[in-house]
């Protein structure tokens, strides 16, 4: 029978160990200690997401029961002091700088959308990640409350979070949008949060394509009217210019007034795009997909951990965060290269039961038997 290692080692053997030393030496701080390692920290921390541990003492004692796998893994055994103090004191930009390194890999195994256009999509909403202020006081949103803010422009290509920005609850959605640099001729799907008719000026001087709510009272006239289908749910179909002295100031060009009416719930929708070339039908099915980026927030809320945190210290918890966004490429990276119909849930699921069995990790995922070891016929023979 093949050795297999086990799958906790498959998997963090899909972070170059060379890479995460390097970028561990250009973001390091403080001394360094005796026995533990950032490699130590990160490896406790991917199994912690994976496994659901809940504090430092869980974490571990988990990891100290299986010692003699982790060591065969590079890693030393951490103590609660120990892994407490790096989470408090070693930088998170290592794991913020490891993302980057993971996504570009994930990219390239990476599904296209389900549009026929060949823009790039991307979704772009944010997240509040609620704290408590007298534990958290670091953490300002409002006067009795804490919490952080994670901002995500997801790519539809694979569902990847391309764009990742972490802030204070406080900062306002549309101050971290102007911030990320899309490539031009891709397709952002914004919701009204966003509303700000400069950024629209701007995207479109760049070359970038925007779709969101008109809101109610925005003052306009129309310049041309296109015919629709209203069987399709349309409603209208025009070019307009904003009338207001300060909006027009804003935003003196043409947009698009797209209307459409859902079948299901009967309600009525306006979108405002500067794309004049997909059709109108298109620009309502864009805007229903942002939904994508709402479902990759309910899902890392509700499969990884990052709504209760073992630090208390600002670089703790966004260590944690940004380890909790490496497990999902690492996750999403499984999914591309298995090519299964298996959803993201499924694999975590199996991983979650089958850690540290010593198993091939595309056999798990595909359902195999595990293969029984074969005696030894002399041994038998002798005994």
């Amino acid at each position: 029978m093949a050795h297999c290692n086990t799958i906790l080692g498959q998997i963090l053997k899909m972070v170059s160990r060379h890479e995460f030393e390097t970028l561990a030496k250009q973001h390091h701080a403080g001394r360094s200690f005796r026995s533990a390692s950032r490699w130590s920290q990160f490896s406790c921390l991917v199994m912690a997401q994976l496994t659901g541990r809940c504090s430092l003492r869980d974490i571990v004692d988990s990891a100290s029961s299986q010692l003699h796998r982790l060591y065969h893994l590079g890693c030393s055994k951490l103590s609660r002091s120990n892994l407490s103090r790096m989470n408090e004191n070693k930088p998170y930009e290592l794991y913020e700088a490891l993302f980057g390194k993971l996504l570009q890999r994930s990219q390239m195994h990476a599904p296209g959308h389900n549009f026929k256009f060949n823009n790039l999509l991307y979704s772009l909403d944010a997240t509040v990640i609620d704290l408590c202020l007298s534990i958290f006081p670091w953490a300002d949103f409002r006067t009795t409350k804490g919490a952080i803010k994670l901002h995500v422009g997801l790519n539809h290509a694979g569902y990847l979070p391309e764009f990742v920005t972490i802030t204070e609850g406080s900062t306002h959605e549309v101050n971290i949008g102007k911030l990320m640099d899309f490539p031009k001729g891709s397709i952002v799907a914004i919701d009204r949060g966003y509303n700000d008719y400069s950024w629209y000026k701007a995207l479109t001087d760049k070359g970038i394509f925007f779709v969101t709510r008109l809101k109610k009272n925005a003052g306009y006239k129309v310049v041309k009217r296109q015919k629709v289908n209203k069987k399709q749910g349309l409603t209208c179909d025009q070019t307009i210019e904003f009338t207001g002295s300060i909006t027009a100031k804003k935003c003196p060009i043409q947009l698009r007034r797209v209307g459409y009416r859902d079948p299901e719930t009967g309600k009525h929708y306006v979108f405002l795009t500067n794309n004049f070339k997909l059709s109108a039908r298109t620009i309502a099915d864009i805007y229903k997909s942002r939904w994508q980026v709402e479902l990759f927030f309910k899902w890392i809320k509700q499969n990884l951990k990052i709504k209760s945190f073992i630090g208390t210290s600002k670089n703790a918890v966004l260590t944690q965060v940004w380890i909790a966004l490496c497990v999902y490429l690492i996750l999403a990276f499984i999914k591309f290269h298995s090519k299964l119909s298996k959803s993201m849930q499924q694999i975590l699921r199996l991983l979650q039961v089958n850690l540290f069995e010593k198993r091939d990790l595309m056999a798990l995922l595909r359902g195999d038997p595990p293969l029984m070891p074969k005696h030894n016929i002399q041994q038998m023979a002798l005994l």
